[in-house]
């Protein structure tokens, strides 16, 4: 049986920025839920950041960038998390590899977990495309990684895998 490393925060753990949720609700997710497939991490709060905690934007390009060492990821106020952000995605491929998961489902337009896109660095909330870090570290290592958006796409990968 196929396991999905899961964003936390899509889990229904309050662990955003904001300390809310963004809970993922029915359909597909309940069924992989109750088949015990997630594997919920959240690389922000396990690579040391605290919650709530101030928003953070990746400044200079995406999460390739940042594996690169061509961006930084900055809160508002400017202080440097960076390391943080890496940590958390070298923590979550760990947990990844453990649980052998090839699959993940991360949260849309986080520094972390954005799939398709990301926020400009300017702290106006323009989106732009681009991934998140860990997305970026998951991808390079192989995992294919999917947003809340996308759960038909995961299914339909899921099947195959499976068949």
């Amino acid at each position: 049986m196929e396991r999905i490393l899961v964003s936390s925060c899509l889990a229904g753990r309050p662990v955003r920025y904001d300390g809310a949720a963004k809970p993922v609700a029915g359909g597909p997710f309940e069924r992989w839920r109750a088949e015990g497939r997630l594997v919920p991490f959240c690389p922000e709060v396990s690579g040391g950041l605290p919650v709530p905690r101030p928003p953070a934007e990746i400044v200079g390009g995406d999460g390739g960038d940042v594996l690169d060492g061509r961006a930084r990821i900055l809160t508002g106020g400017g202080a440097d998390v960076t390391g943080e952000f890496l940590r958390g995605a070298r923590l979550a491929l760990e947990a990844a590899r453990r649980a052998g998961v090839r699959l993940a489902l991360l949260k849309e337009g986080s520094p972390s977990c954005g799939g398709n896109r990301v926020y400009d660095g300017t702290f106006t909330g323009t989106p732009v495309p681009g991934s998140g870090v860990t997305t970026a570290l998951l991808r390079r290592s192989g995992i294919h990684v999917f947003t809340e958006d996308e759960l038909d796409a995961l299914q339909a990968l899921l099947s195959d895998l499976e068949a």
